[in-house]
Formats: C-alpha cells, sequence, structure tokens
C-alpha cells in the first residue's frame, strides 16, 4: 500500500505547485509585449510603449513604475507595452531608439516621444489630462511605417543577422576572425555580381538593343530595298550619258551641213576676188 500510494501523494504534490506558483511569483504581467510580428497592433487605439534593455539599469529602475502604470491601463483605456531591443531590433531601427529607456505614446497611427518625468503619477496624468496633445507628432515620413523606417528596420535586422553568424562562425566553427571577414568578403562580392546581373537583365528586357540583321545577297529578280537608290542613280547617269550621245550627233550633222555651204561662200569669194583683179 505505502508503495501505490506514493505516486498519488508525489502528484499531488506536483498538482499543489503548479496551481501556487503564479501566486509564489506575483499577479501576472499587464504589460504587453511587441515583436516584429505584432508591432501593427500599435497603428489602433491608445498606446504607451517602452523600449527597454535587460542590461540597462535605468530599464530596470523604470520596470516597477510601469509595471504599477500597467495595472491602471484599463481604467485609462490605455493599453501599456513593453520592447525588448535586444531581441528586437527591427523594432529599435523603425522607431529610431537612441536612448534607453525610451518612451512611445501612440493614438490611432500618431506616435509622440514622452520626455517628462519616469513615475506611475506622471504616466497616469499625462493620460489622463491628454496631456500629449501638446507634444508635435512625429512626421510622417519618419513614422514606422513608412518606406524610410522600413528599410531602417531591415538593415537592422540584418545587421543582427550579420553579428549572429560572426558568432556562430567565431565560437560553434572555431574560425579565426579573419577567416570570418573573409567569408563575409566573399558574400558581398557574390552577391553584388548577381545582382549586377540581374539589373544588367532587367534592363535588357526594358530597353532592348537594336541587333543588326545579316542582309540577304543581291539577286536578278527581287532587289532589296537598300539596292534601289543605287538602281536610280545608274540610270540616271544612262539617261544623262544618252543625252550627251544625242547632242553629239547632233552637233556633227549640223557641222557637216555647214561645210558645203562654207564651200559655196569660199569659192564665191574667190570669183570676186578674181574679177576685182581684172
Amino acid at each position: 500500500m505505502a508503495r501505490s500510494a506514493s505516486p498519488v501523494v508525489s502528484l499531488a504534490v506536483l498538482v499543489l505547485l503548479l496551481w501556487g506558483a503564479p501566486w509564489t511569483h506575483g499577479r501576472r504581467s499587464n504589460v504587453r509585449v511587441i515583436t516584429d510580428e505584432n508591432w501593427r497592433e500599435l497603428l489602433k487605439g491608445d498606446w504607451m510603449i517602452e523600449f527597454y534593455a535587460p542590461w540597462c539599469p535605468a530599464c530596470q529602475n523604470l520596470q516597477p513604475e510601469w509595471e504599477s502604470f500597467a495595472e491602471w491601463g484599463e481604467d485609462l483605456e490605455v493599453n501599456v507595452a513593453k520592447v525588448d531591443v535586444t531581441e528586437q531590433p527591427g523594432l529599435s531601427g523603425r522607431f529610431i531608439i537612441t536612448a534607453l529607456p525610451t518612451i512611445y505614446h501612440c493614438k490611432d497611427g500618431e506616435f509622440r516621444r514622452y520626455q517628462g518625468p519616469r513615475t506611475k503619477k506622471d504616466f497616469i496624468n499625462f493620460i489622463s489630462d491628454k496631456e500629449w496633445k501638446s507634444i508635435e507628432p512625429v512626421s510622417s515620413w519618419f513614422g514606422p511605417g513608412s518606406i524610410l523606417m522600413s528599410s531602417m528596420s531591415a538593415l537592422f535586422q540584418l545587421s543582427m543577422l550579420i553579428r549572429t553568424c560572426h558568432n556562430y562562425f567565431i565560437e560553434d566553427l572555431g574560425l579565426p576572425v579573419w577567416g570570418s571577414y573573409t567569408v563575409f568578403a566573399l558574400v558581398t562580392l557574390l552577391s553584388g555580381l548577381l545582382l549586377g546581373l540581374c539589373m544588367i537583365f532587367v534592363a535588357d528586357c526594358l530597353c532592348p538593343s537594336k541587333r543588326r540583321r545579316p542582309q540577304p545577297y543581291p539577286s536578278k529578280k527581287i532587289l532589296p530595298e537598300s539596292s534601289q537608290p543605287l538602281k536610280k542613280v545608274e540610270e540616271e547617269q544612262e539617261a544623262n550619258e544618252g543625252d550627251i550621245s544625242e547632242e553629239e550627233t547632233e552637233s556633227k550633222e549640223e557641222t557637216s551641213k555647214d561645210l558645203p555651204q562654207n564651200a559655196i561662200r569660199q569659192r564665191s569669194l574667190g570669183q570676186s576676188l578674181a574679177t576685182d583683179k581684172s
């Protein structure tokens, strides 16, 4: 019986521990966690967002006040959230986080940076008295949903990926530092060549170059269009030569007709001279 009772006792103890675990660690946090996947939820409703890092002392001092403020979120009709920039580098680039902790207020897609005192009372007054209306919102060009900030987010994610790969090459694979840099240099060179080939292919498809086609040999029956001007020039030359030959024949005929008349004139002139001498 003792052996059969021991599993039942251990199971009961385990259930009690699991049931009492949440109460031993305190109540569930009212602060929502924002990631790269669900950040678009910030574009609807009223939000207060904290950007923090676990290693930041100022962020650690702010956490109790932020948790207490989140308990009033339902009464103030505001969603209280936080973003770990070490886990979400894309969001740190999207919101241009240059200092920690950084707090933003968002109302229906309009973001404003909170720069007031960081206590629970000040947060509550900021929402209840609508002090956020006195702060100018971030320009649409630098809004988290703009093309510029989306590109910035992609760059931050790429930098984090490169850092992760670098640590993997050094720590897990045992490559030296210069070996890791060599790998990245080769990858950059190959990706640049591939991108250049893709750009040339796209440019050739959009603006194709005019290639010369080989011309067929001219035949006697069918003349190509390019030989028609030459044919016309030859015909004009033949016509001019014909005109010149006709003019020469006419001039020869005229000279032949004039010869007997000149002889007759010379004879008459000779007879008149002879009579004068006599």
